[in-house]
């Protein structure tokens, strides 16, 4: 009988802290499958930085603000690298920084359509995947600092849909602990990825750093240690909590 490795599905992982994480998580056991929207050149190569640490990976293309994608995504995943044990909900869209009056209906809505909509129908097809397979799984969400700071003047649509993200995180953990499944958050501070150019801030960072208590931002690879960690053994009996790593804010 072959013994597979654990198996993870990071949403948004062609960059940032899901590509980190997916780095991470192979240097701990874990098989991957890296989901992206677009860029499948960035996808590949950290498909491929993951097998050169012994693991297996796949680049699996997919908008989790599209239900019909994401079904798609678990069952490429699966054919690939067998029963998924853990799920990464790490995408995530802020929409263009400024005040919340100037915010239109359409960014908030692509805001809540992928920040919680996607977290929850891929949560729900990890859920079904663990029941299905027989597996004790392990769900992490990627929140945000925003949703305790709420962002005022910058993304405050943003930061309410991070609320919303830890509110699911505590209510979903609590319904399934019976089952053996764990689902946690990671709450990062302010990190160095494209989020803050792609905001249309790109000086944003060095804008913020000041007012961090350890004054700095994060490196992805710092927030990526974080969530491997609570998808690793060492967390065993920690569900339903977020894990603030804001650098003391």
């Amino acid at each position: 009988m072959t013994t597979r490795n654990p198996a993870v599905l990071i949403t948004g992982a062609s960059r940032g802290i899901g590509a980190a994480t997916a780095l991470a998580a192979a240097r701990e056991g874990f098989d991957v499958a890296v989901n992206y929207v677009s860029n499948e050149a960035a996808a590949l190569q950290v498909a491929e930085a993951v097998r050169r640490r012994g693991r297996r990976a796949i680049a699996v293309q997919g908008d989790v603000g599209r239900p019909e994608d994401i079904q798609r995504m678990f069952v490429l995943a699966e054919e690939s690298l067998g029963p998924l044990t853990a799920l990464v909900n790490n995408t995530g869209i802020t929409g263009p920084i400024g005040p919340f009056s100037d915010t239109t209906d359409e960014t908030i809505e692509n805001v809540f359509r992928v920040n919680v909509f996607g977290a929850m129908q891929c949560t729900r097809a990890a859920l079904q995947s663990f029941s299905r397979n027989g597996v004790k799984g392990v769900i992490v969400n990627v929140s945000s600092v925003a949703a305790r700071t709420g962002s005022p003047g910058e993304y405050v649509h943003y930061a309410a849909s991070k609320a919303a993200l830890e509110t699911f995180t505590l209510g979903i953990a609590r319904e399934v602990a019976a089952s053996g499944v764990r689902i946690c958050a990671v709450a990062p501070g302010s990190t160095l990825t494209e989020i803050h150019a792609t905001a249309g801030e790109p000086e944003r960072p060095a804008r913020i750093a000041p007012k961090i208590p350890m004054g700095r931002l994060a490196n992805p690879e710092e927030i990526a240690e974080t969530i491997v960690w609570l998808l690793s053994p060492a967390a065993s009996y920690m569900t339903g909590t977020v894990v603030q790593c804001t650098g003391g804010l």
